[in-house]
């Protein structure tokens, strides 16, 4: 079970390890005996990605957390009986309830119409909120806070609470919800989304055996483990490039007077959302335009800010003359020792010095006047 592993080590980072009052019964007690098993309602039968999250992310709360002493491990139970439902402790995706109180959350109900922002009037998210979105924003910064060792209201939480809704939750949600991405006739399918998997361990249609709870365990299983690997990187990743990102800006004009080009002192840093959110934030009066890093290899590499996070569009792309052209060629192009390559969309170029393809971000800028930016 990758994600309960990986669950487990987070916490043992966050809280120590060792003997102590709830390491067990010392010489002559007795053991406590185990209170009974709390219980997470949801439906039999074929199962969904969102029911799926909103019970694996239930048990790493203390309340329900799996090994947790003096309790159990929290029991799952899926049926539609609407009996033993009401014997649960908290149910989701089934129910006809969203009364958090009782903490019933299913969101098929007509009258359901709640997004994170209609809950959580300081997030901008207007998707649908399916079960897993709903434990989330009821229950996700206490989550986060106790395998981060954070309080609830850090900055790191608070950080990538937001990170992880709008780049893990938010799918399960609008697919769930029956959202699509974008107006308009998709260009390709997309078969192999985390919810999609999740689908794939249903029984098919045609199997003799039908049973879907042991389906749903690996389902847990392959959920949970995305959740918690995607947290760590996040975590251990993403968050410290913003404090790389947020030091190449202040240091851009020791870069190149014209402040349009950044330096970072190794490559893979993911950058480009960071420079986003900085530009806005920092209020820089013009945008950038270009980046430097050295690759693995020892080389460097010259790349163009993309026009928006996820485009393909580039700000300002290397010269077009240059682009499909390598080695020595470009080099004699350019008249820049060194090159290595110029990408045929021209959002990226080498050479195998820092000099040489500071010299290719410069000659890039000047041009920028007379062909402004075209597309990567």
């Amino acid at each position: 079970m990758r994600g309960a592993a990986r669950a487990v080590r987070l916490m043992a980072a966050a809280v120590g390890t060792g003997s102590g009052a709830g390491s067990g019964a010392g010489p002559g007690l007795k053991r406590p005996r185990p209170e009974p098993p709390l219980r997470i309602g949801t439906h039999d039968g074929t199962f969904h990605c969102d029911e799926v999250l909103a019970c694996y992310l239930l048990r790493l709360l203390p309340r329900y957390r799996p090994h947790c002493t003096p309790r159990q491990d929290a029991e799952v139970v899926r049926t539609r009986d609407p009996q033993r439902l009401a014997q649960c402790d908290v149910v989701v995706d089934v129910g006809g309830e969203y009364d958090p109180e009782r903490h019933r959350y299913d969101h098929h109900q007509r009258s359901f119409m709640q997004s994170m922002q209609s809950l959580r009037p300081d997030k901008p998210w207007t998707t649908k909120l399916s079960s897993a979105g709903l434990v989330y924003c009821h229950f996700g910064s206490q989550i986060l806070a106790g395998l981060l060792g954070q309080p609830e209201d850090s900055p790191v939480v608070t950080v990538l609470y937001d990170k992880l809704y709008e780049n893990f939750v938010e799918e399960i949600d609008a697919i769930d919800n029956g959202i699509a991405q974008a107006e308009g006739e998709p260009r390709y399918a997309l078969t192999t989304t985390l919810s999609a998997r999740v689908g794939h361990l249903n029984p098919r249609w045609n199997d003799p055996d039908q049973d879907t709870e042991e389906g749903f365990k690996r389902a847990m299983e392959l959920v949970g483990g995305e959740f918690m690997d995607r947290l760590d990187y996040y975590h251990r990743a993403w968050l410290p490039a913003r404090a790389l990102v947020e030091e190449a800006i202040q240091r851009r004009f020791e870069v190149d007077a014209s402040g349009a080009v950044l330096e970072f002192p190794q490559g893979g840093c993911p950058w480009k959302e960071h420079l986003f959110h900085l530009e806005q934030e920092l209020a820089l009066p013009d945008p950038l335009q270009l980046v430097l890093f050295p690759d693995r290899g020892g080389q460097w590499r010259v790349q163009s800010v993309p026009a928006a996070p996820h485009s393909f569009e580039s700000r300002l792309p290397l010269p077009e003359p240059w682009r499909g052209v390598r080695d020595e060629a470009l080099s004699q192009l350019t008249g820049i020792p060194g090159c290595v390559f110029v990408h045929a969309s021209g959002f990226i170029g080498g050479n195998r010095t820092r000099e040489g393809v500071l010299e290719m971000a410069r000659r890039t800028l000047a041009q920028r006047h007379g062909a402004g930016a075209q597309s990567g």
